[in-house]
């Protein structure tokens, strides 16, 4: 008997139990929130008013990537219900641009050794962290300003351009300042000029004039060139026209060694300083260069820029950010990561993912003032994490920041999420069905909780269901067409997937 006929039967428009990854799940897009998520999501959430920061362990499959997907839900609902009080989400899910270029500049290559990767990313730091998350967040707020598409979307309203033309200075100091440095790195001098146009920001006048001194000062030397050259006394020093094209080349020479020497000089060494305390951002030196090159010299005070390892300046960019948005109806700032164990020089090791996350664990990036930190972070960090010392506890003060040690799944919520599912995949009009009604009469509720409880978390709970269905097709003809699956099937299957598990965990087989 073939799946698909299986499921028309009970007005099953497709299978709720085929997807593994939320990331790919179509049907956990349609899902409302309350039904489909864990009972610790409210506490993962917290009062978006004040967004906090919380601390979540789960195993590949308990649900973590539909937590992210679930918090970006409700931002969205939130910030269309209330216009003045929006929070910006940063989605801090994809670490391989970051930790490629990072371990690319320190001389890491496809021949690497192992050790050589877990030293240089033991390297990594709070302020590398802080400046990746700007390096998400700012061009996405320049994307807006521009016009542009974002992702995710993030609604500055209508024209905003106008809001910035009108608002203070300092504002728009911040908002270039912000650009300059963690906007993406191809067109970053372009976007720097069409920023600058958006809002309207004040123009470097001395500069102009420097240039245009520069490139127009030719004009003096060469007429006293040239009126000299017509007089009786030539090119002789009593001649005043050969005093006049000295005094005038003189001079422009002084403009070209001032505009084009020095001052070159001195924005390449800045842009220098730069790109070796942006370690995880990918911009270039000549990026930089070009960006600050287009800024007023009060618009690049050295005291602004991150040209050291404090955090104290990467918090002073992270505060900047916050007040461009805020006037927009920004009231504070969501930061989620994610798929800590995916990137590729992680590749699911908890050594090299320790030294990543560790720094993060410090009280005073944590609790920033209406910046929530959303940390779903992998099991297996759990046990190192109660590994460490009296003094990481006392500075990372685990107990202010809503720490969820373990996201498990009971056997009765896992039976609800099927539920669920299967409603969202009814036929419109269909009778209502439970995942107890696809089994014989003699597997009561009870068996199913059961069994769904040895799975532990949803996406093991499903391949059970879904393996249940899929052998119970293949045991009936078409003609035969039994709509229910027997007890037998569910303890066959219930044994194979419980077998899988162990296996896994013993790590004798993938997942």
């Amino acid at each position: 008997m073939n799946l698909s006929r299986f499921l028309e039967h009970w007005s099953i428009d497709e299978n709720p139990f085929r997807a593994q990854e939320a990331r790919h799940d179509r049907i956990f897009a349609r899902l409302d929130i309350a039904p489909n998520s864990h009972p610790d999501f409210e506490k993962i959430l917290g009062d978006l008013h004040r967004p906090s920061t919380s601390v979540v362990f789960g195993e590949k499959g308990s649900g973590k990537t539909a937590i992210r997907m679930q918090i970006a839900k409700r931002v969205s609902e939130h910030n269309d219900a209330n216009p003045d009080a929006k929070v910006w989400l940063v989605p801090y899910d994809d670490l391989n641009p970051f930790l490629d270029w990072y371990c690319g500049r320190a001389g890491i290559t496809g021949q690497s050794t192992a050790e050589q990767v877990t030293r240089v990313l033991s390297g990594f730091r709070l302020v590398d962290h802080l400046d990746a998350i700007l390096h998400v967040a700012v061009p996405n707020l320049v994307d807006a300003v521009l016009g542009r598409l974002t992702e995710p979307p993030q609604a500055l309203g209508e024209q905003p351009d106008r809001k910035l033309r009108s608002a203070d200075l300092t504002d728009k100091r911040d908002l270039l300042l912000l650009q300059a440095l963690y906007d993406r790195d191809g067109a970053g001098a372009e976007r720097s000029r069409s920023l600058r146009r958006k809002i309207a920001a004040p123009r470097d006048w001395k500069r102009s004039l420097w240039r245009l001194l520069g490139f127009c000062g030719w004009i003096l030397p060469l007429a006293a060139l040239i009126r000299s050259l017509w007089t009786e006394d030539g090119m002789a020093w009593s001649n005043p026209w050969v005093w006049m094209l000295a005094v005038t080349l003189s001079g422009w020479v002084v403009v070209l060694l001032k505009f084009f020497l020095w001052e070159g000089w001195q924005l390449r060494h800045l842009a220098t300083q730069l790109s070796r305390e942006l370690r995880s951002p990918q911009r270039s030196k000549e990026s930089l260069k070009a960006c600050l090159a287009l800024m007023r010299p009060e618009e690049r005070d050295r005291s602004l820029l991150p040209l050291d390892d404090l955090e104290d300046h990467r918090y002073a960019m992270v505060a900047r950010l916050r007040r461009v948005i805020s006037l927009f109806g920004y009231t504070g700032v969501i930061v989620v990561l994610d798929r800590m164990d995916e990137p590729t020089l992680v590749n699911g090791d908890p050594e090299r993912m320790r030294p990543i996350i560790w720094p993060m664990l410090r009280n005073k990036f944590l609790q920033q003032d209406q910046v929530g930190i959303k940390l779903l972070l992998p099991l297996e960090l759990h046990g190192a994490l109660f590994r460490e010392t009296a003094l990481f506890f006392q500075e990372a003060r685990m107990d202010k920041q809503n720490l969820v040690e373990h996201l498990s799944w009971t056997g009765a919520m896992l039976y609800d999420l099927c539920n669920a599912r299967l409603a969202t995949c009814r036929i419109e009009g269909a009778a209502a069905i439970t995942l107890s009604d696809l089994f014989d009469e003699d597997v009561n509720r009870q068996d199913l909780v059961d069994a769904l409880d040895q799975m532990h978390q949803p996406r093991d709970a499903f391949k059970l269901i879904y393996e249940c269905m899929m052998a119970h097709c293949a045991n009936f003809t078409e003609e035969q067409a039994r709509w229910r699956i027997p007890r037998l099937v569910l303890e066959s299957v219930r044994q194979q997937q419980t077998n899988r598990l162990q296996m896994f965990q013993k790590g004798f087989r993938p997942a």
